[in-house]
């Protein structure tokens, strides 16, 4: 009874078979099915390896929702080389609530010499192709995002020439701690003092013959310090052509929530809008010398996070591939055969 049962069952089951087998007296090998299968386990190893490396790269998935922190102080990470003596300049930030953040809370007064050695040339030359390359390709940002902590810092090298010449320059150096709201970062002649209705600086003991804001931005972020980062104006140099030059910059900081396989990190992305004029109060053109650097907070707030695709995603697709190729193949071979039996037997029929 139970072998009945089960005879039943096996017939049951070869009726259910959807994948049928051919006799093997029935296959017929050519070499133009030889060819083709050579072509299509060819194709197959070729797309295989092409969706591994797929599988094994990463890509950075953006999110944008609107910032809630009002409350958190925003980090300002400055280095700026300005040609000029460190007693004759002052920089600070004064921001629209009228908040004055001096340089003394952060920042440091270093003298140096302007011109770069050899060395520091060559490192700044690179760092202003790179910035070219960003600009033309926005893709490049995803690689650096990826390299964040692994590549080499930004920062200029010490330099290697134990030069005897004077420090004709000042490199101010450091970070400070300002509102999270619109403001102004600036660097001018004199030192700043508070003032009642807002913030002085002591230009008056200085000479205008000694006005010179040529500078040079090693480093300028906002947020959390990153090495490996590529901010837009590292790299920067500017050469005043006049005593009364001021050069302006506008920046738009975006709050941004780094998420990769290597590190978390809460920093900010900015871009800038650069201008300079000459100051002419004869012609109209009104202001004070200096750099000015204008920011102001985005509401928005991007998290950037690097994703993978999933093993299993990766096993679906492979397996697409193999089947789509067999299928086409099979598909290809098939019909020029049906095509010659059937005028075959169309032949023989007419004889």
């Amino acid at each position: 009874m139970r072998r009945l049962n089960r005879k039943k069952t096996l017939n049951l089951m070869k009726e259910l078979d959807a994948f049928p087998k051919v006799p093997e007296s029935y296959v017929e090998t050519s070499a133009s099915g030889g060819t083709v299968s050579l072509i299509a386990f060819t194709t197959i190893a070729f797309l295989t390896v092409m969706e591994f490396m797929v599988y094994r790269d990463t890509w950075m998935k953006y999110e944008y929702e609107v910032d809630k922190d009002f409350t958190s102080k925003l980090r300002i990470n400055i280095d700026i080389t300005v040609a000029m003596r460190c007693q004759y300049v002052g920089a600070d930030v004064l921001d629209l609530a009228e908040t004055m953040v001096a340089s003394a809370d952060g920042l440091i007064y270093e003298p140096v010499v302007f011109d770069l050695t050899p060395q520091q040339k060559e490192l700044q030359r690179m760092l202003q192709l790179i910035q070219s390359r960003l600009q033309e390709e926005h893709s490049l940002q995803d690689v650096i995002f990826k390299s964040a902590f692994k590549s080499a810092s930004t920062a200029l090298p010490p330099r290697e020439d134990n030069s005897l010449q004077s420090p004709d320059a000042c490199r101010i150096h450091g970070h400070l701690y300002v509102n999270k709201v619109a403001g102004n970062f600036h660097i001018t002649v004199g030192k700043a003092i508070p003032h009642p209705r807002g913030h002085a600086h002591l230009a008056a003991l200085v000479s205008h013959e000694s006005y010179n804001f040529s500078h040079r931005i090693d480093h300028l972020s906002f947020g959390e310090l990153i090495p490996g980062i590529i901010n837009p104006l590292d790299g920067t140099e500017k050469i005043a052509s006049d005593h009364n030059q001021m050069f302006q910059y506008f920046i738009t900081v975006v709050p941004t929530k780094l998420h990769t396989y290597k590190i978390s990190a809460e920093t900010h992305q900015f871009s800038v809008t650069e201008r300079e004029r000459v100051i002419n109060h004869a012609a109209g053109s009104h202001g004070v010398s200096g750099i000015f650097m204008k920011y102001d907070i985005s509401s928005l707030m991007v998290t950037v996070t690097e994703e993978h695709m999933p093993f299993w995603q990766f096993l679906v697709r492979l397996c697409g591939i193999i089947g789509g190729i067999f299928s086409t193949t099979g598909w290809a071979l098939t019909n020029p055969h049906r095509s010659h039996f059937l005028m075959a037997t169309q032949a023989t029929t007419y004889l």
